[in-house]
C-alpha cells in the first residue's frame, strides 16, 4: 500500500514538473508579446460588455458561456466543490442570496441543481440585472430574481439559507458592514461562503511596491486570519478558511485568464485568436485547476471562506 502511493505521489510530481515547464515558457513567450515587465491597470468592465454583446445575442450562447465559464475560472472548481457539499444537506424550499451575482453563472449553476430553491441575485450594475432576467425570463427559471443592490445597506433579516459571495469583497472598502448585513440576513445555521483574493499574491500584487492589476479592487486581498477574526466580529458563530491558487493554481489562472484578459484590453482582434490559444493553453490549465482543487495549499493567492450564523 505504501509503495502504492508513493508510485501515484511520484506520478502527480511528474505530471505538476511537466506542466509547470510548458506553462512557464508560454508564460516567458506572452509576457514578451506584451513587451512591458509590468502589467498595466485593467479594467474589466469594457471587456465585460464586449463579451456580453457576444454571448446575450440567444439564450443558448448565454448558457455556452456559462460553461466556459465553469471551465476556464478556477475559482468556479472551487465555489462549486463547496455549494456540492452544501447542497448535500440543504433544504429543498432552500432560499439563497447570490450577493454580487456579475454575470450570473452561480446563480445559474445553483436554479439547475434544485427548482424549487429560491434565488435573489444582486449586482451594482443596472444593465447587467437586465440582462440576467431577461435570460433567466427567456429559460423560463421562475424561481430567479435578479435586482440593483447595494450590498453596503442590504438586510433581509432571518431570510436566506445560503449567501454566495464570489469575487465581491476585494470591491467593497465597508467589508464589514457586510458581513453584519450577511449575518442579519441569514438564517440560524445559514452558510455563507467567499470567494476572494488573499494577501499572498492575490490580484497579481506579489510586493509593497506593487498594486492590482484590475483596477477596481480596493484592497489587494486579504491576510487568511484577517478575514475570519472580521467575520467572527460582525456576528457568525464559525468560520473555515482555506487558500485555493496554489502553486499550480498560479500558473494556469496566468495561462487561461491574465494573458487572454490583457491582450483583450489591448485589442479586440484578439478575439479572433481566442479559440486557437485555448486550444493549446487549456489542456494544461485542465490538468493544473484539478491538481489545485485536489490538493491542499500552505499558501495561496485566493481563499475559500466558509461562515455560519
Amino acid at each position: 500500500m505504501e509503495s502504492l502511493f508513493k508510485t501515484h505521489q511520484n506520478n502527480l510530481d511528474l505530471i505538476f514538473h511537466s506542466c509547470t515547464v510548458v506553462a512557464v515558457r508560454k508564460t516567458e513567450i506572452i509576457r514578451d508579446a506584451i513587451h512591458t515587465k509590468q502589467i498595466e491597470f485593467m479594467q474589466y468592465d469594457p471587456i465585460k460588455r464586449s463579451l456580453g454583446n457576444i454571448f446575450n445575442k440567444t439564450p443558448f450562447l448565454r448558457k455556452v458561456f456559462y460553461g466556459l465559464l465553469d471551465l476556464l475560472l478556477l475559482r468556479a472548481w472551487h465555489v462549486h466543490k463547496e455549494l456540492r457539499g452544501w447542497i448535500k444537506n440543504s433544504n429543498s424550499d432552500a432560499s439563497i442570496l447570490d450577493a454580487g451575482a456579475g454575470f450570473g453563472q452561480y446563480t445559474y449553476w445553483l436554479s439547475q441543481k434544485n427548482p424549487s430553491w429560491s434565488i435573489l441575485a444582486m449586482d451594482v450594475k443596472d444593465e447587467q440585472v437586465a440582462d440576467c432576467n431577461r435570460f433567466f425570463q427567456q429559460i423560463g427559471a421562475k424561481n430567479v430574481k435578479f435586482e440593483v443592490g447595494d450590498l453596503t445597506n442590504f438586510t433581509h433579516p432571518n431570510k436566506y439559507d445560503l449567501v454566495v459571495c464570489v469575487d465581491v469583497m476585494e470591491h467593497i472598502l465597508e467589508d464589514v458592514q457586510v458581513f453584519k448585513n450577511y449575518v442579519a440576513s441569514m438564517k440560524p445555521g445559514a452558510m455563507l461562503l467567499i470567494s476572494t483574493p488573499s494577501d499572498q499574491g492575490g490580484s497579481d500584487v506579489h510586493g509593497d511596491d506593487e498594486s492590482s492589476f484590475i483596477e477596481e479592487h480596493v484592497r489587494d486581498g486579504y491576510n487568511i486570519q484577517e478575514i475570519q477574526d472580521k467575520l467572527k466580529g460582525a456576528g457568525f458563530s464559525k468560520v473555515e478558511a482555506r487558500y485555493q491558487y496554489g502553486s499550480p493554481g498560479k500558473i494556469a489562472w496566468r495561462l487561461s485568464m491574465k494573458y487572454p484578459i490583457v491582450m483583450l484590453g489591448k485589442t479586440k482582434l484578439f478575439f479572433i485568436l481566442l479559440p486557437f490559444y485555448y486550444l493549446i493553453a487549456y489542456p494544461i490549465s485542465y490538468v493544473l485547476n484539478w491538481m489545485d482543487v485536489s490538493g491542499s495549499h500552505k499558501t495561496g493567492t485566493g481563499l475559500i471562506v466558509k461562515a455560519w450564523k
